[in-house]
């Protein structure tokens, strides 16, 4: 079962963070960053599955320093929403949200013992594309279907660590060709397309395509047992 904690920024910010902790000793840990919904039953459902393969997972509140206790669903509101809510977080001083992920990491490396990586759906893979080449403590970091991650801008980041990136062909917000220009600027990432849209691996989003999801999720679990092995 998981449980609410409190984490603390490097400038003494306080925000929220969903925490499931696995049977046993962690293998390693995974800090879940969510889509433009908040932490919802989606997100905390992909930490639980974490938790079951054998890590600790965290999925911190990443829209905390503009509203907490964001729930939001998949409905045309909560879609503008949710995109209101990001572009006030995209919006604040530089390191913003950085450095909730920061300590994201940095507890769940404390609480593990063990080694961590970074998954993000949407705007999380954005996130987790971010954090991939500019935060510490990282061991991976696998984004899903990064909204804004194969703009020219964001190719134009350095990832300090493995990448596993997963896109749909039929994504209307990310086009086939930024992927293909994109894994071309980094050939050191592990870029895939799968025939499914954005969102195709949220079971509440009438994107969903369950062959797409399990064959990307299947990756996802191989490429962390790969790289998070105990220190």
């Amino acid at each position: 079962m998981g449980q609410w904690i409190e984490l603390t920024s490097s400038d003494g910010f306080n925000l929220p963070a969903w925490q499931v902790d696995p049977q046993g000793t962690p293998r390693g840990a995974v800090v879940v960053l969510q889509e433009i919904f908040g932490v919802n039953s989606h997100i905390r459902d992909v930490a639980q599955r974490f938790a079951e393969r054998g890590y600790l997972a965290l999925a911190p509140s990443a829209f905390a320093r503009v509203e907490k206790g964001v729930e939001l669903g998949y409905g045309d509101a909560d879609m503008q929403r949710g995109k209101q809510l990001k572009a006030a977080v995209e919006a604040l001083p530089a390191p913003g949200v950085l450095a909730d992920i920061q300590a994201a990491i940095d507890q769940a490396a404390a609480d593990s013992g063990g080694r961590v990586a970074v998954v993000g759906f949407c705007w999380g893979g954005l996130l987790a594309w971010r954090a991939a080449c500019e935060l510490r403590g990282l061991s991976a970091a696998v984004p899903y279907y990064g909204g804004g991650m194969t703009t020219q801008a964001e190719a134009a980041r350095t990832p300090r660590v493995p990448v596993l990136a997963h896109f749909g062909r039929r994504d209307h917000f990310i086009s086939v060709k930024s992927v293909q220009d994109f894994a071309a600027v980094h050939p050191e990432a592990l870029v895939h397309l799968y025939d499914a849209d954005h969102g195709f691996h949220c079971d509440q989003r009438g994107s969903y395509d369950a062959a797409a999801a399990q064959q990307a999720w299947t990756r996802t679990l191989d490429f962390l047992d790969q790289h998070l092995q105990a220190k």
